[in-house]
């Protein structure tokens, strides 16, 4: 039987002052338990998808730490809707930090679990951080630049830049951040929807399709816009370089087969170049998908590994 699993809202403060809000779920009657820290992806809150990750978790016997990045959802931080990939990985080596002093945890078994863009940040922080005893990337973000050009072509790209360039000037003179949409075709008619069967829906590589199956509820502190200079920092950022840094902490990577928001074939270049102890899953769909048709697999996949990594020693 599963153990009764108990929450407890969160306010975790960074070493440079901002507040993270967040919850832990904690397997009651456990202790001392495994704890594994989780966060979201580009743009997006805590309440997509990652409580049922986190429920998962929580009822092999493991704590969870959720939270939203600086600037976005529950969380303090300025500029409003900026993602900083630096700044989340300084905020993540402090939440893991809080992590391993909560009541009850066994701070010699900390895990880390990321998705999307914060999938590239759990391989940085396991290849850097030996506080890590086991870590799960799921459909990471590999490399930024490669993804961009993906995207865009050239003379898009060399469009972006420019204004860039005027935003970084605009700033510099006192004015406010530049901002563009998160997901340019989404409407506010998607995010007042009355909710589709998110965990049997098919999503594909369609961030509109994820968000009209997510309740309204769990829309709630989701704003569709970001800074430009969001846009900027992730097409620096490289977290997949780090990837042979991770031996000898174990990895797990679950990887979509269809996967254009974060390439497939990216994934798996980075899956070859990690070093044992490595497992890959590979299951069908789109990016989306995670959050939809395969979420009961892959986080079958994510407790599974941690249960032997992390309950089992």
């Amino acid at each position: 039987m599963a153990p009764v699993v108990t929450r407890e809202d969160v306010e975790l403060q960074t070493s440079d002052g901002t507040v993270l809000r967040g919850f832990v779920l904690r397997p009651e009657d456990a202790a001392p338990y495994p704890v594994v820290v989780m966060s979201h992806g580009f743009g997006v809150v805590k309440e997509m998808a990652l409580p049922a990750y986190a429920q998962v978790l929580a009822e092999a016997g493991i704590a969870v730490l959720v939270y939203d990045h600086r600037n976005l959802g529950a969380s303090d931080g300025w500029p409003r809707q900026e993602v900083d990939p630096w700044a989340q990985l300084s905020d993540a080596r402090d939440v893991l930090t809080h992590a391993a002093a909560l009541d009850g945890a066994d701070a010699d078994r900390i895990g880390i679990w990321g998705t999307s863009y914060s999938g590239g940040h759990v391989v940085v922080l396991a290849a850097t951080d030996r506080r890590v005893r086991a870590v799960v990337s799921q459909v990471p973000t590999v490399s930024g630049s490669v993804n961009a050009s993906r995207r865009a072509p050239a003379a898009t790209l060399d469009a972006m830049r420019e204004q860039f360039a005027a935003d970084r000037l605009a700033r510099l003179r006192g004015g406010a951040p530049a901002t563009v949409p998160n997901a340019p075709d989404v409407t506010d008619e998607d995010l007042a929807h009355d909710g589709d069967d998110l965990a049997g829906s098919a999503l594909g590589n369609d961030l509109r399709a994820w968000l009209r199956a997510t309740p309204p509820g769990d829309l709630t502190t989701l704003r569709n816009e970001l800074t430009l200079r969001s846009h900027e920092l992730y097409a620096t950022y490289e977290p997949g370089r780090w990837v042979a840094q991770v031996s000898p902490t174990p990895l797990l990577v679950v990887c979509l087969d269809h996967d254009t928001v974060t390439p497939t074939d990216e994934v798996l270049r980075m899956y070859a170049e990690a070093r044992e102890p490595k497992r890959l899953v590979l299951l069908p769909g789109g990016h989306c998908d995670a959050y939809g048709v395969q979420q009961a697999a892959a986080a079958e996949a994510a407790r599974a590994f941690f249960v032997e990594h992390l309950v089992a020693t």
